[in-house]
């Protein structure tokens, strides 16, 4: 199979990329492409090394006691290896944690606001927030409420809104279908669509095939820390063999 993206222009190249926890390989010479305004996803089972590839890129690594052993990440042709996380922001990558991180303690509207602590431009900050309640309009209707008493979905389409209130080129998205109802994750998927289709590029971590299908035409196949195939997301989630051995899906 061809690698995504292989005659566009690459927003963020990775290649080679060897990263380790203590003495434990989590990925192992990794090299993937996500296209300037391309939509990528990384599937694969858990502890495959999806999650250790996208903190090498925000660079959240070393927060979690990991490192790069080897090899080169680089961002619109500049290289980011190894950068601090509040710098890459400032850059324009954007990540969403598993898990809905939000700040329950703080309204809807406040934790928009902390997505937004890197910019100095308040005319731009409120154009990204009414985009965000545009996009999500429950978050409008909650913007009083506290965080922390929002629904699942509720909490995942804040915590996306946060990212993009930084004002993102490119969005990490690690399992944003996690725990929520079908309903909720097609909402999510429209709404990743629609992201992507601004010119935000997209890498997205993810077990659900109907939201990877619906987000990313392009995808990659990782296990045990190693690229096993890449190409089109609908072929590669079609290939029963693929689906049997990687994904944990049997044939039906």
């Amino acid at each position: 199979m061809t690698s995504p993206g292989a005659v566009d222009a690459h927003l963020l190249e990775i290649e080679d990329l060897t990263v380790a926890y203590g003495g434990v390989q989590a990925l192992q010479g990794v090299s993937l492409v996500v296209p300037d305004g391309g939509a990528v996803c990384l599937l694969g089972p858990n502890g495959a090394g999806k999650t250790s590839l996208l903190r090498a890129v925000s660079g959240l690594l070393a927060y979690q006691g990991g490192r790069i052993v080897r090899g080169q990440i680089r961002y619109d042709g500049r290289p980011i290896t190894g950068r601090d996380p509040a710098r890459l922001v400032r850059s324009g990558i954007a990540q969403v944690l598993e898990g809905r991180h939000v700040f329950g303690e703080l309204t809807v509207d406040e934790n928009l606001r902390a997505g937004a602590f890197s910019s100095k431009n308040r005319a731009r900050t409120a154009e990204l927030r009414a985009g965000i309640v545009e996009l999500f309009p429950v978050l409008g209707d909650r913007l009083r409420q506290y965080a922390g008493y929002l629904s699942g979905g509720e909490q995942q389409m804040l915590a996306i809104g946060r990212a993009l209130m930084s004002d993102p080129r490119l969005l990490l998205l690690d399992e944003p279908s996690l725990g929520l109802a079908p309903l909720v994750i097609r909402s999510i998927g429209q709404a990743l669509r629609k992201i992507n289709e601004t010119g935000v590029s997209v890498l997205l971590v993810e077990q659900s095939s109907a939201l990877a299908k619906a987000v990313a035409p392009e995808g990659y196949l990782i296990d045990t820390g190693v690229i096993r195939a890449s190409g089109s997301t609908g072929q590669l989630l079609s290939d029963e063999q693929v689906r049997a051995t990687y994904l944990g899906v049997a044939s039906t």
